[in-house]
């Protein structure tokens, strides 16, 4: 007990300070989760909009394939990024590999399934009377369009909400292909592990608390959108 006081202690210690170390996984994470996230979102909401609202050929086995993403172990995902950024890799080029954009790539990859199915779900489950009574006032497709989002529009704000926290607690695409560089390209998650591996239990803990207090922020987030929603 008293060695998880004193680590505790230490971790506080550590936060106040604003140790340049302990931060610079913060600020690598904050960077490379709105990089996924924006990611995420700019492709995942129109597409989910599309899959959710239009009827197509194939659209059921796209359903099948963004259900397989999100069942897709994270540890395949960043195996898949890893190959393609490698200097012998078709994308090697770009010299991603062990970067901020190339973590960003991977963990857009994780992100993107959530937004855009939960987003198709949400558009899915739209009340079909509001757009029988839309087509029956005359309303053009732009207008079925915007009152469409509208009423998903809790959904999909769930959705991000979901995505940023699965993007921003994810460790092996972060390990696998930013290569946990010191100063550079280190995340709380890794640091986290890599830090209390080494018996530096005070800084995985201070990190850990930041993780927690993002953790709380986004649940607390949610359930405000869940209850506007369900008012």
């Amino acid at each position: 007990m008293d060695y998880f006081s004193e680590g505790l202690a230490k971790a506080v210690q550590l936060l106040l300070s604003l140790d340049p170390e302990t931060f610079s996984a913060v600020w690598a994470t904050a960077e490379v989760t709105a990089l996924a996230l924006a990611g995420s979102l700019i492709m995942g909401l129109p597409l989910g909009f599309a899959l959710g609202h239009f009827r197509f050929p194939g659209r059921r086995a796209v359903r099948l394939f963004m259900d397989w993403m999100l069942s897709l172990p994270t540890v395949v995902i960043g195996l898949i990024v890893y190959a393609l950024f490698t200097t012998r890799g078709p994308l090697g080029e770009w010299g991603f590999l062990f970067t901020i954009p190339g973590m960003a790539v991977g963990l857009t990859l994780l992100g993107l399934p959530i937004i855009l199915t939960m987003t198709a779900t949400a558009v899915e489950s739209t009340d079909v009377r509001l757009t029988e009574t839309l087509l029956s006032l005359g309303a053009d497709r732009t207008q079925l369009l915007f009152a469409t989002l509208s009423e998903a529009r809790f959904a999909m704000a769930l959705a991000s909400a979901s995505a940023f926290g699965r993007i921003v607690s994810e460790v092996g695409i972060a390990m696998m292909v930013g290569g946990n560089i010191k100063w550079q390209t280190r995340t709380i998650t890794t640091a986290i592990a890599l830090e209390t591996g080494r018996g530096e239990f005070a800084t995985g803990i201070a990190l850990g608390i930041v993780l927690m207090l993002v953790a709380l922020v986004v649940n607390l987030f949610v359930a405000l959108l869940r209850r506007r929603a369900g008012s």
